[in-house]
Formats: structure tokens, sequence, C-alpha cells
């Protein structure tokens, strides 16, 4: 069953639903948020996120130990958490600007709380959904709070276990929620595409029994093309204007051009799955002409037994099947048969 959000019904048969994920990229820059949402609709995308929280709802001012990030391939190496989410957040005050230039080109804007305060704050501007990102669906209190608001959520799963998610989802839908989507998520940055593990996608939709995703950290187009034919429904990708530019999340986001091809490419992949087709497609059938079929290669009189050396399987296909072959060889000619004749039973006494 499909669930609608916003104008857009999202399920099979539908063209995926694109989420272009603003996240830190705007820069500390209204103006730029701003642009990041024309941008985005000008691209096509059905949806622009942001991501709801402050340094202080996210963690503690502690500048040493685990509140520093110290993994070598990771890309904010040096900074704190708290630093790092006094840079990336979105300022709550420029939720309503951003929410109203979505509208108005009718995307569907929405946001990723972090914690109960933010849910009511996002309550206060009639979000349509919301999403609980891959670090937070362990927040069960969350997901209650969440879940209490009766509309859609999309989950990220992340690190999570088959088991932590499918108490995420009780959660979910014992607090509430009626409609979920999930979404496959490698919660590393950039992810790599040989751990996308994309074949989760249809697992997890029979296993929950929802509407399945995915959220992509990966570089380029290839992994959310290749979901979309695994049944993903539900693209979201971080975006930003240009990469050069920097930007918190930039080095795994797409680009406006590339967020359009994303648009265009996937709902091509869609497309292509298609129904169970046999026999050929409506487009196929003016080519079944031109398939192989029995033919005279060499000019046989009336009487005339037919050899081997009369009969050649060839295109094109006006002539008997030739699984006939064996069936015509030793029959005679009803009638004077040319090279280039097909081969039909009227003809054969």
């Amino acid at each position: 069953m499909n669930i609608r959000i916003g104008d857009y019904q999202i399920g099979a048969g539908q063209p995926p639903f694109i989420i272009a994920e603003l996240s830190g990229n705007h820069d500390q820059s209204l103006d730029k948020a701003l642009a990041m949402v024309d941008a985005a609709a000008r691209a096509g995308a059905q949806a622009i996120k942001l991501q709801t929280y402050t340094a202080d709802t996210m963690t503690l001012d502690v500048q040493e130990g685990e509140f520093l990030i110290q993994d070598a391939e990771n890309l904010w190496k040096g900074s704190s958490l708290y630093q790092l989410y006094q840079k990336a957040h979105t300022p709550w005050h420029w939720h309503e600007a951003i929410f109203a230039r979505a509208r108005q080109h009718g995307l569907v804007a929405f946001s990723t709380p972090f914690d109960a305060s933010a849910v009511e704050f996002l309550e206060s501007l009639q979000v349509p959904c919301y999403k609980i990102a891959s670090f937070e669906n362990n927040d069960l209190p969350l997901i209650r709070k969440v879940a209490a608001t009766g509309k859609p959520i999309i989950m990220s799963t992340g690190m999570a276990t088959a088991g932590e998610l499918e108490e995420a989802v009780a959660c979910a839908r014992e607090g509430g929620c009626e409609e979920l989507i999930l979404l496959k998520c490698t919660s590393a940055y950039p992810a790599p595409a040989d751990e996308a593990n994309l074949l989760t996608i249809p697992h997890m939709k029979s296993m929950f029994g929802c509407e399945v995703g995915l959220s992509d950290h990966t570089l380029g187009l290839a992994v959310p093309i290749a979901a979309v034919t695994l049944g993903a429904t539900v693209i979201e990708k971080h975006f930003v204007l240009d990469r050069s530019e920097g930007g918190v999340d930039s080095a795994f986001s797409l680009q406006p051009e590339e967020l359009c091809q994303l648009v265009e490419q996937t709902r091509i992949a869609a497309a292509a799955l298609g129904r169970v087709c046999y026999g050929g497609s409506a487009s196929e059938q003016p080519s079944k002409k031109f398939r192989r079929s029995l033919y005279i290669a060499s000019d046989i009189k009336a009487g005339q037994v037919i050899t081997a050396e009369h009969v050649r399987v060839i295109r094109p296909g006006s002539g008997l099947a030739p699984r006939y072959l064996q069936s015509v060889i030793g029959k005679r000619a009803r009638v004077d048969l040319l090279k280039g004749t097909p081969l039909s039973w009227s003809v054969l006494e």
C-alpha cells in the first residue's frame, strides 16, 4: 500500500521519492540554504530535509577523550563532537523560511529531530513527516515521541542489528506510527560501494512489510540506481551547490547537475522494472518478422523430394518455425518453389 506524504505517493508503481539532504552544507548562510532549496527543486527532487538540533542537544561541550574525533579516515578528524555540531547545525529560526521556500516549489519539507524539544519545535511548523537518523534508531524515547505525532516516519537503519531494528520498528508502530519507511544506510562518510549491501533492501521489505529505500553516502549514482532495481522507493542523498566551496558534508554530496541525473536515472530504473513479461513487449512486435524460419535455398520442381540442401534456417521469419526442419525434409513439393520462398505446409504434399 502506497504512503502519501504531501502531494506525493510513495510505493510500487510510483517514481522514486528523491530527498535532497541539506545537512550543514549551507555553511551557516541562510541565503545559501535558500539557494540550495531552489536548486534542488530545479533538479527535480521531491523533498528537502534539514537536521534539527543544536550542539547542546547532541552532545556535551567536552574537548577531550571520546568527545574528540580522532579516526584517521574521518572527514572531521581533529574536531570535537561539540565543535562539529556547532558548525553543521541549521539554526532553528531558519527552518520556517526554508520550509516556506520549499513549499513554494511544491517540495515536501521536513527534518530529522534529535531530541524531544526538536520534535515539539517541528510540530509547531506542521511538518508532514519525520526522519529518524541512523545514529538515533536506538533512541527509543525519541522514536516514541515522533511516533506519537501519528505522522509517517522515515527511519535509516545504519548500524542497527536485525534485533535492534525489530525493536525500533515495534516501538514506532506501538507508539502510533502507521506509515513507516525504512532506509538501508551505510553510516560511513563517504561509504564504500562494496559495503552498501543493497540485498538488505528486499529482505527488510519482506521482514517488516513496509516501504523501503536507501539513504546513500557513496560517491556517484550507481548505488542508488541499483537500489531502485531492488525495490527502493525512496532515495536520500546529501546535496551541495558546489563541492569546491566546501561544506561539512560536501565530499559525499551531489551537486545540482548530479541530483538532476539521479532523478532522471532512478525514474528510468524504476520504469524498467515493468512486470513479468514473456513473448515480446509491444515495441518488440515489429521485430518478430526478422526471427529465423525455414526458407527454400535452391529451386525445387513440383513433385521433387526436399533434401537438407534445399532448405535453410535463416532470417527473416515468414516461413515455418525452425523446429519443423526435420519434418519437411523428405516431403515432396506440391508446386515449383524458387530460391527465397518462405516454406509453408501449403506448398508441401
